[in-house]
Order: structure tokens, then sequence, then C-alpha cells
């Protein structure tokens, strides 16, 4: 599992009390499964909620929420595209304390595939990027109909 580590990363850097007291973050992994489909390859997709736990924090929950929705729309994006993981892909709760401070924890719903393959030298794997946002993206259409170009979008 590798974005708990990247997830981690970016709100460090991007919210200085919590780069200046890390032990003021805490990330943990929930009841998560594996879904492998037994086909040939071994290849597989983890599944599981990661719980940020953000203690005694002084500031406003948006300077946490912006860069991790800006990280997630890169490397989660179905969390925002998608109907039905919009509804529960991302929940929160906050305990307001003394002194202005709140504890926050926020529950990210994430995935990653892994490629497993086989050859002569043993077993290898590779995490897999996410898939374009949108796979038209940087594509260029032409439409023909009967051998002849047509205008693309068509015009109404």
């Amino acid at each position: 599992m590798l974005k708990p580590a990247a997830i981690r990363d970016v709100i460090a850097r991007c919210v200085p009390q919590l780069a200046q007291n890390p032990e003021g973050l805490i990330l943990t992994v929930g009841d998560g499964r594996i879904v492998a489909t037994g086909a040939r390859s071994l290849s597989f997709e983890w599944q599981y909620p990661l719980t940020i736990g953000i203690e005694d924090f002084a500031g406003h929950p948006d300077q946490i929420m912006v860069p991790l929705l800006a990280w997630l729309r890169q490397h989660q994006p179905e969390l925002m595209t998608n109907d039905e993981q919009r509804k529960e892909g991302i929940t929160f709760e906050a305990e307001y304390l003394a002194n202005d401070l709140m504890d926050l924890i926020i529950t990210v719903k994430l995935t990653e595939r892994v490629r497993v393959w086989q050859n002569e030298q043993g077993i290898g794997w590779e995490h897999l990027p996410e898939p374009p946002e949108d796979p038209y993206d940087g594509i260029t259409w032409e439409l023909f109909i009967n051998g002849e170009p047509q205008p693309w979008p068509p015009t109404n």
C-alpha cells in the first residue's frame, strides 16, 4: 500500500502545523480487502478505508481538506467523478476542543491496483497508476459517414 504515505506527505507539506508537529497526524488503515479475479495472473486490488486523524489542530479544516482533495483528484478521481462513490467515499468527524483546537478524523476509501506477472526470473509486481480521469482526453476524433468527413463535434 503506497497511498497512505503519499497522503501523509502531501498533508505534512501543505499544513505548517503538521509539518512542525508530525505526531499530530495519525493514519490508520481499517477493515480492507483484497480483490483478485482468479484469472491466470495473480494481479489484484487493495481496497481499504484510510483514516486520517489530526489531533489538537489549531487551523481551519479547509487547510487539510483542500490539499487532500487535490491529491485525491489525481490519485483517486472516482471519489469525485462517480456518483455512488462520491456519497460515501470521503467522510469526517470533528470534535471541538478548548482553546480553539479540534480533533479531526477524515476517512477516505482507497484502492490500489497491483499487476503481478511471472517470468523465468520469478514473480514480479508493480502498483499501477490510476486510469486517466477522462479516457478521451487528448484524443482527436474524426467522424466519417460513407467515407466523407463530417464536422466533429456534430452541430445542432
